[in-house]
């Protein structure tokens, strides 16, 4: 059964984190709301939890996870980034933005894109999320929680509770999220590429 941690969306206590990330340390996957809406996340070294993160999203290793980081700083840790790009990122960070990098050694092989070896890394704007990561101290590796089979993302966090209680370990409920996915752009390439346009604003990046 999972649990439930109802938390302040604006003053997460403590007490209520620090027991979501002891089931992150164990392996379990938690429900997390986002600023564009809920995803799941698990520990990035914990394979088999990779692997179940995967299952219950029905993706397969081409699916890029996402790194949720807490800011730039930590990004670096997780990517290759050159001046032009940090640029880029420190415009549109914190907020609604996945951007493509190219993996470091750091991130483990097998949750980068298997051919391109990139991975997506955002800096999520949402202050549960932020308190979360700063508690944790590291990336979370992240999906879009998006039920297998449809095409929206999942809002409500009872709902979520109720689908998902016997595949995950916990639900963290700060209300309700935006619906509208992260806006996506590849910099891998000579210019940023626009891959999908959603919650931020692609004009802040030039395009």
């Amino acid at each position: 059964m999972a649990q439930y941690f109802e938390v302040h969306p604006d003053n997460p206590q403590p007490r209520l984190l620090k027991q979501a990330i002891a089931l992150l340390e164990k392996g379990g996957i938690l429900a997390v709301p986002t600023d564009s809406s809920y995803a799941l996340v698990c520990h990035l070294d914990d394979k088999a939890a990779a692997d179940k993160l995967r299952s219950i999203r029905g993706v397969d290793d081409k699916h890029h996870l996402t790194l949720l980081c807490r800011d730039l700083s930590e990004l670096a840790n997780y990517a290759r980034v050159d001046n032009k790009q940090y640029r880029l990122l420190k415009a549109a960070t914190p907020g609604a933005y996945t951007f493509i990098l190219e993996a470091s050694k750091e991130v483990p092989r097998r949750v980068s894109h298997p051919s391109r070896k990139t991975i997506g890394l955002r800096v999520p704007e949402h202050q549960v999320l932020q308190e979360l990561l700063a508690h944790y101290g590291s990336a979370l590796l992240a999906t879009t929680l998006i039920a297998k089979g449809e095409a929206e993302p999942l809002n409500d966090a009872q709902d979520i509770r109720e689908r998902y209680e016997h595949q995950i370990a916990a639900v963290i409920d700060a209300g309700a999220c935006a619906l509208e996915p992260t806006t996506v752009v590849d910099l891998t390439g000579d210019e940023p590429e626009l891959i999908r346009q959603g919650g931020g604003d692609p004009a802040l990046l030039g395009l």
